[in-house]
């Protein structure tokens, strides 16, 4: 499967409505399956919530990295290979946080940093294909008041993530999550079936 990475470089919001099938099409021109990464503000608005326990909750934060990806290699879509898809990006994301030695642990598709809460994420579909919305803040500021926050700037006083690498931490998050995907094909077509 080839899957296209977009980094935009304009600053612009997260509303949830990013979430819908073909807005990487129909906002960029970018066929097939993708992924588009930028950096922005947070706010999901209620008519765009995708997760039933979210609903009557705030979703915000000034400044994160938002991560949008689809794929449309499942037909029909699969929630449950949406959901893994998911939880391998999060533990990339995790695999890179050990190798510059923080620790974390993770609740589900939720990662911590010193028991306060540094990502967000939703999966789901549409008839023609898999959504995923990974967001990590970038400091803890404009979050909801009720839960405890980290940013990727915070975590030892900026020593380890800055604006100086932050691309970097970016294209290494996608590079590395493509390459999984693309190996688990080459895996497929190379093993024999059971019979």
């Amino acid at each position: 499967m080839n899957i296209t990475h977009k980094h935009v470089e304009d600053i612009f919001e997260y509303d949830g409505s990013q979430i819908n099938p073909s807005w990487a099409f129909q906002e960029f021109g970018i066929y097939g399956s993708s992924i588009v990464t930028w950096i922005g503000p947070v706010n999901i608005t209620p008519d765009n919530l995708k997760d039933f326990a979210d609903v009557g909750l705030e979703i915000k934060s000034n400044n994160m990295v938002n991560f949008i990806c689809e794929f449309f290699d499942q037909q029909p879509t699969n929630m449950r290979i949406a959901y893994l898809r998911q939880r391998l990006l999060v533990m990339i994301f995790r695999e890179i946080l050990t190798e510059k030695g923080v620790k974390t642990t993770r609740e589900g598709d939720d990662i911590f940093v010193d028991g306060r809460k540094l990502s967000i994420s939703i999966a789901s579909v549409s008839l023609s294909s898999a959504k995923i919305h990974f967001a990590l803040n970038l400091e803890d500021k404009g979050t909801p008041g009720d839960v405890d926050t980290i940013g990727l700037y915070d975590i030892d006083d900026g020593n380890v993530f800055n604006e100086n690498n932050l691309k970097d931490l970016i294209f290494d998050v996608v590079n590395r999550f493509i390459d999984e995907i693309e190996t688990i094909e080459k895996d497929i077509s190379k093993t024999k079936v059971l019979l």
